[in-house]
């Protein structure tokens, strides 16, 4: 079984600043696009907090790119190219999970910090070029335009989080932002793009590579690994 802690939403080079929490309650913002979507900010009801939360430099009528995309309570997230490639070459399939991470700031303290928002457990691989996404309210991105071969819609069970819960933030208390805390196993398994040893900081912090999107954690069958998901899962969707 893989755990794969997926970088999504607003960011300093995509939106240009961090997601909000408002009210407790974490608001992942989809980056801004000029291609292959129909979907705006308004679409999605995030019409005021974009214009809010950039100033203005992001209208409400600006297009974005909605992935993950929530349904109830599925998901669908698409991927391609090279992180698709990367997600292959690392075996991700049926029944992993991606859990959905991002760029937010406290709403008490203006800390910028990593907290997962959202969880997808994969029912289903499709191929949007020859598969069946059933009836969606709004086309989902990777159906729309031109795209790599290996474009691949991960689809299945998924939430995000309705609070700001403390066990789903990931960055250290007071930071630095890519200074993570991880429990023990995730030094035992491994996790991809962190191979170098001085990344794991000789206690229960990782720090993370600056960019990149997918960070796939094979755990197989450890117990403590699969109560640690389940748990994170629960508070998701508590």
């Amino acid at each position: 079984m893989r755990i794969i802690f997926s970088r999504k939403g607003f960011d300093t080079g995509s939106g240009g600043t961090a997601s909000p929490i408002i009210g407790g309650r974490p608001v992942s913002l989809p980056i801004p696009t000029r291609r292959r979507s129909v979907t705006t900010y308004d679409h999605l009801g995030l019409g005021e907090i974009v214009e809010q939360v950039t100033r203005g430099k992001i209208a409400r009528d600006h297009l974005c790119h909605e992935d993950p995309m929530f349904i109830g309570d599925q998901c669908l997230f698409g991927q391609s190219g090279a992180a698709q490639s990367h997600l292959r070459n690392q075996g991700v399939g049926i029944g992993d999970v991606f859990l959905f991470f991002g760029l937010f700031t406290d709403e008490r303290t203006g800390q910028r910090h990593h907290r997962i928002f959202g969880y997808l457990q994969i029912d289903e691989m499709i191929s949007p070029a020859d598969g069946d996404l059933g009836s969606l309210p709004r086309p989902h991105p990777h159906t729309l335009g031109e795209w790599n071969d290996n474009n691949t819609i991960y689809k299945g069970a998924g939430e995000v989080a309705s609070r700001d819960h403390d066990q789903l933030r990931l960055t250290q208390a007071s930071g630095p932002l890519r200074h993570w805390i991880v429990p023990d196993w995730l030094k035992q398994v491994g996790l991809s793009f962190h191979g170098k040893p001085e990344r794991w900081l000789g206690d229960d912090r990782l720090e993370i590579v600056a960019r990149g999107q997918e960070f796939v954690a094979d755990i197989c069958e450890i117990p403590s690994a699969i109560e640690w998901l389940n748990q994170t899962i629960r508070i998701i969707r508590s």
